[in-house]
């Protein structure tokens, strides 16, 4: 049975809370909260306050702090403050290595936002039981994003909802375009620790938020649903790329069916290397 998941003003509000004057789309989600694997269950809670975790948190809020002093790393840490999947693909653009839009790339965005709102979901339960003070409220201190300030105060900050997003997005723009592996996912880590920058979240939340957006990634992949739309962004990414992984069929007489060719067609040899047709099979050679 289809599931819809309406990405309300409250659920957006879990995760930042800004820009909930702006339409929400309702979203075909491949599962529900229920269905995704439970927070409160398999990753700890928020460490305590006394902990040399905490004291971690708090030596990463400082370095945070000193971020803000570099103006290009401020700037893109206000940009990514902007929760949603167009900032996404504004931010995440150049690692990627193409424009992703709704017009232009239909099915890469259909995939990326039903993906990433699903594994939103994941977070909803502990934000609301564990209600985790955010770090500009316990130092009393302004953030990059005063305006945002407000609405942050009044949802909780374990796990990072924006981490959340932006590892998710990672993933599911890496599955779609492996060769930029690397930009992607380093993009995907840098958005989370922009939060840090900001001053709207602890260490702790970003760590547990990647580690949530991965068990979500990976529930994702039970859906036969989004495996289909997956296999569907990739193939347009192929194609608007210029890339081809069809191998062509050769009509060729029964004398010449023994012998060995290259994808191309072209005459080859057992000393070949790369992919040969040997004898109709297809076979790699060192």
């Amino acid at each position: 049975m289809k599931k819809t998941l309406l990405l309300a003003a409250a659920a957006m509000m879990a995760a930042m809370g800004v820009n909930a004057q702006e339409e929400l789309p309702v979203v075909d989600a491949y599962f529900t909260q229920g269905e995704m694997p439970d927070m409160m269950v398999f990753l700890p809670g928020p460490p305590d306050s006394t902990s040399v975790a905490f004291m971690n948190d708090v030596a990463r809020y400082y370095w945070g702090k000193e971020m803000r002093k570099d103006p290009e790393r401020a700037a893109q840490a206000e940009r990514d403050a902007v929760y949603g999947l167009p900032t996404i693909l504004a931010e995440f653009e150049e690692a990627f290595g193409m424009k992703i839009s709704q017009e232009e790339t239909p099915e890469i965005y259909k995939v990326l936002l039903e993906g990433t709102a699903t594994c939103d979901s994941i977070c909803t339960k502990p934000k609301r039981e564990y209600m985790r003070r955010r770090p500009f409220m316990v130092f009393n201190e302004p953030t990059l994003t005063p305006e945002d300030e407000e609405a942050l105060r009044k949802n909780g900050s374990f796990p990072s909802g924006h981490t959340l997003l932006g590892w998710s997005a990672a993933l599911l723009m890496t599955e779609i375009n492996p060769d930029r592996a690397t930009e992607i996912l380093a993009r995907g880590y840098r958005y989370g620790e922009n939060r840090l920058v900001v001053g709207a979240h602890w260490q702790s939340d970003t760590d547990a938020a990647r580690l949530a957006a991965s068990a979500a990634y990976a529930r994702l992949h039970t859906s036969e649903r989004f495996l289909e739309q997956m296999k569907k962004a990739r193939a347009e990414y192929a194609e608007k790329t210029g890339q081809t992984t069809e191998v062509r069929t050769l009509n060729v007489s029964p004398q010449q069916s023994a012998r060995i060719y290259r994808l191309d067609g072209t005459p080859a040899d057992k000393t070949t290397h790369g992919v040969i047709i040997d004898e109709g099979k297809k076979k790699i050679v060192p």
